[in-house]
């Protein structure tokens, strides 16, 4: 009997764009059990800023990693060399910006569909911000300009999505008020320093590189308020130097 890969998902708080320490990004790498997996970041979100993609290969080619882009706005690969290359990676990383932006040249190129086949087939698929956004039914976004609620994501995980809970203002009340609406499905809401894992749908694992961060349950209340759940989060920890003798 054919085994069926787990579906596996992750929202990030943070990572190589934003955090100096990498504990993120060695978080994601440890979720895949290869010696050196595949990592392809996708910018589109920042319409494939060159200084992002610098950063990332900063951050990516000194791991035990085989890391690569994939650039839209200057797109190179045909249909069926797409779907290859994409289907052929460990982790996809999609990168923060612009959320309704990245979702509608996903479309037009394709991508959304790639993406859906290579969850299906356990790839990872993770990111920030907007690259945390999109995987959802729905998200809470700057993609308009004023806080906003969109409700046309990939659907790869049930409900919606909050990034920066704790950082922006505005973040917290804005997105409660959507779910308390119910114009936002019940969903997540991520502060910067986390990351959740999701498998089948279904929170496997929460962490943290800041005590004080936090991954959130938000769902409808009573009297149109709103339920809000703290999530017990791991606090990741930089790995020790040894202490040279004195």
């Amino acid at each position: 009997m054919a085994v069926v890969p787990e579906r596996r998902l992750a929202l990030l708080g943070g990572g190589f764009s934003t955090d100096d320490d990498g504990l993120l990004d060695d978080w994601v790498l440890d979720q895949v059990p290869v010696p050196r997996p595949k990592v392809c970041f996708v910018p589109t979100a920042s319409g494939d800023a060159p200084a992002y993609i610098e950063q990332f290969f900063g951050a990516y080619q000194s791991r035990s990693c085989e890391p690569s882009v994939l650039q839209l706005f200057r797109r190179e690969l045909d249909d069926e060399a797409l779907r290859a290359f994409l289907l052929s990676q460990d982790v996809v990383y999609a990168g923060g910006g612009n959320t309704a932006n990245m979702l509608a040249v996903w479309r037009a190129h394709g991508v959304d569909r790639l993406l859906r086949e290579a969850f299906d087939r356990g790839t990872l698929l993770c990111g920030i911000s907007a690259g945390a956004n999109c995987w959802a039914e729905g998200s809470h976004t700057d993609s308009f300009g004023p806080l906003t609620h969109l409700s046309d994501g990939l659907g790869l995980l049930s409900g919606s999505v909050c990034p920066h809970y704790d950082s922006e203002p505005g973040r917290r009340s804005s997105y409660q008020a959507a779910v308390a609406n119910r114009v936002l499905p019940a969903g997540w809401a991520v502060d910067d320093g986390v990351g959740a894992l999701f498998t089948d749908g279904l929170l496997a694992e929460s962490v943290t590189r800041t005590p004080q961060a936090c991954l959130y349950r938000v769902e409808p209340g009573r009297d149109g308020g709103v339920k809000e759940q703290a999530m017990r989060c791991r606090l990741l920890a930089a790995a020790q130097l040894p202490t040279s003798p004195a």
